[in-house]
């Protein structure tokens, strides 16, 4: 009996050692803010996770589950209730309650200097009404049933902490009281964020009693983290890192489709010249060749996706001409990958009036998605063998951003990860019309506007039923195929390696959240 007490506290947590509750990942993107709704950006959802709670949550396969919000019905075809969660407190002991949701909504939309926020979500609300402190009612200006995978989206911040308070407070805390299961115990920009377990948490109690998030941008530098015992978890494995990791007995390796889609999106938001395209003296060209389909569908015909797979990607990636993988709510088996066909580029190139090509000069970042400048080069290697001519600036993804924001860039590479699961969320947050009354294109940073897509999506986005909303977001994908406002590249697969001793959950979303790890012994 005494060695098995013995034994049994040496297991407990309590008599772990503090390093063996402590969770230390290394993360491949800086999280820019700790402000939940400065910017729709996968590394702030992440984090946003641990600190913050949402009305509805999503598993590791995209698939809502009740979180702040115990239940939720729509009462008819324009309101839906939403039933919160009783005994939930905010890291500071007070209350959760319906007045801090319509608070959240009222901010979400407003948030300063936002390079691309979470006003798209909220769109179809037309008036919110606190029924009672744990039951508020949702008034929509017409049908939306998308609202629960929305909301999945929205963190719920506190009134009585963020009231008057800007992305800084948050930034330093102040007003970065959550409901989640860790509270923040500082942030680091550029460096990292480390967090506590809140022992008060509503839901399962967290084995980790201490996480540390480090920022580990350059690829080797994460493997050599992890290999040298410095982090516990790597997310985004170096494509070329992947086969030594699973060969090494002391590291586990985990893998999932994702939802992450990389496309290259052409500027819309010029008719006329751009100082980034000039003809083969370069000098400017007189209008925008981008708005011309045949040279869209010239610049995707010399795109081999398959040797991006291969040569670029070792395999970590599908090539695809849409946003979604298979099997997703929405995607459409019909529409393949273009196929490579140089010559057929060449012509359309002829037809178009641009026979002698032209120079471009293609933007991407390069320390964000996984090989983000090497697909760049790759893409603009093909493109010039086709006479037009490509040269690529890479840069940072904090310098990349900004000059994004501002449509600097006449082409460039981009990346989205459709959280909900749903082919909406690429066409409202990517496609549609930028529009800030209505809520839509809040991540539209090159202005494409067809008002065609504009009304398939809310076509689909009012459609109750789901086999029909299926059907008109499997249509969008042919008239996207079809009218090509960008040019889709490959899907990603998310993938993992970490100590064998833990177990993990890998999300399709692709974010590395403490929540999903467990110790396996």
């Amino acid at each position: 009996m005494r060695r098995l007490l013995l034994a049994l506290a040496v297991l407990s947590p309590a008599a772990m050692p503090a390093a063996a509750q402590t969770l230390t990942i290394g993360n491949a993107a800086a999280v820019s803010s700790m402000d939940p709704h400065f910017h729709n950006l996968g590394p702030n959802n992440a984090l946003k996770m641990h600190v913050f709670g949402t009305l509805v949550e999503r598993d590791s396969r995209a698939r809502p589950f009740p979180n702040l919000a115990e239940s939720w019905r729509a009462l008819d075809d324009t309101t839906w209730e939403f039933r919160l969660r009783r005994n939930v407190t905010w890291h500071d002991g007070r209350p959760f309650t319906a007045e801090d949701v319509a608070f959240t909504f009222r901010r979400v939309p407003d948030v300063p200097n936002s390079p691309g926020g979470f006003g798209g979500f909220l769109r179809a609300i037309s008036r919110v009404e606190i029924v009672d402190p744990h039951t508020l009612r949702l008034h929509t200006r017409q049908p939306h049933p998308l609202m629960p995978l929305d909301l999945a989206s929205v963190a719920i911040i506190s009134r009585h902490a963020a009231e008057g308070a800007g992305t800084e407070d948050f930034n330093s805390g102040r007003a970065a009281i959550g409901t989640g299961p860790y509270r923040l115990s500082a942030f680091r920009s550029g460096d990292r964020v480390e967090l506590v377990r809140n022992d008060a948490f509503w839901g399962e109690r967290e084995p980790w009693a201490r996480v540390n998030v480090r920022f580990l941008l350059n690829d080797g530098s994460r493997t050599a983290a992890l290999l040298a015992g410095d982090v516990d978890l790597i997310e985004q494995i170096p494509t070329n890192d992947i086969a030594r990791l699973r060969r090494d007995a002391r590291l586990a390796v985990t893998e999932i489709p994702s939802l992450r889609t990389v496309f290259i999106s052409p500027d819309w938001s010029r008719d006329g010249a751009h100082p980034l395209i000039t003809d083969n003296a370069g000098q400017p060209l007189p209008r925008n060749p981008f708005r011309d389909l045949r040279v869209r569908q010239a610049l995707s015909l010399a795109i081999n996706r398959e040797a991006l797979v291969e040569r670029v990607m070792d395999g970590a990636a599908d090539a695809t001409a849409q946003w979604l993988p298979a099997g997703a709510f929405g995607h459409n088996p019909e529409v393949r990958p273009h196929a490579f066909d140089a010559d057929r580029a060449r012509a359309l190139l002829a037809e178009a009036g641009y026979a002698d090509g032209f120079r471009i000069t293609l933007a991407t970042p390069n320390d964000r998605w996984p090989n983000d400048a090497r697909i760049s080069q790759a893409v603009a290697q093909m493109w010039t063998r086709i006479g037009i001519r490509t040269q690529v600036d890479a840069a940072p993804f904090a310098a990349f951003v900004p000059r994004r924001s501002r449509q600097d860039h006449a082409i460039q590479l981009g990346a989205w990860g459709s959280s909900t699961g749903e082919a909406s969320n690429y066409l409202m947050s990517i496609v549609a019309t930028f529009d800030r009354e209505r809520l839509t294109g809040p991540a539209n940073m090159t202005r494409h506007s067809d008002a065609e897509i504009d009304a398939i999506l809310a076509r689909g986005a009012a459609t109750m039923d789901d086999a029909e909303r299926e059907a008109i977001w499997r249509e969008a994908v042919r008239l996207y195929d079809a009218k090509l406002p960008m040019i889709q590249l490959l899907q990603y697969r998310n993938t993992w390696a970490m100590r064998r001793t833990l177990r993990h959950d890998p999300r399709m979303d692709e974010r590395t959240i403490a929540m999903g790890m467990r110790d396996a012994r």
